[in-house]
């Protein structure tokens, strides 16, 4: 690793460790229920998906599991950002649907 690479990279360790053992932790709870709590969601929004032949999820469909993993949040502690992410995340699906040309709203 060149000069100044390891500082940085120990710098970063140390940041996201006390980001998971603090900050984060304190704001979403442990990562094993916060995580598991995410996984359920996401389980049941991909559960069609797995059913089908395409490898590849699509990106509608990863911003309704980020609006899950929102919503997980917001269930342990409210946070504004929680619920101004997954209102964003929630426009990037509907971006990303229209742009598929996917939409079949009723006229």
């Amino acid at each position: 690793m060149p000069m100044g690479e390891e500082h940085l990279a120990g710098d970063i360790l140390r940041q996201a460790g006390g980001l998971v053992h603090g900050q984060r932790n304190d704001s979403y709870g442990h990562p094993l229920a916060d995580l598991g709590r995410t996984g359920r969601l996401w389980g049941a929004l991909l559960d069609e998906w797995r059913r089908g032949t395409d490898p590849d999820v699509p990106a509608e469909l990863v911003a309704l599991c980020m609006v899950a993993l929102k919503l997980s949040r917001e269930v342990h502690r409210h946070g504004i950002d929680n619920l101004v992410d997954a209102v964003g995340y929630v426009l990037c699906a509907a971006r990303a649907i229209e742009a598929r040309g996917a939409d079949d709203r009723a006229e």
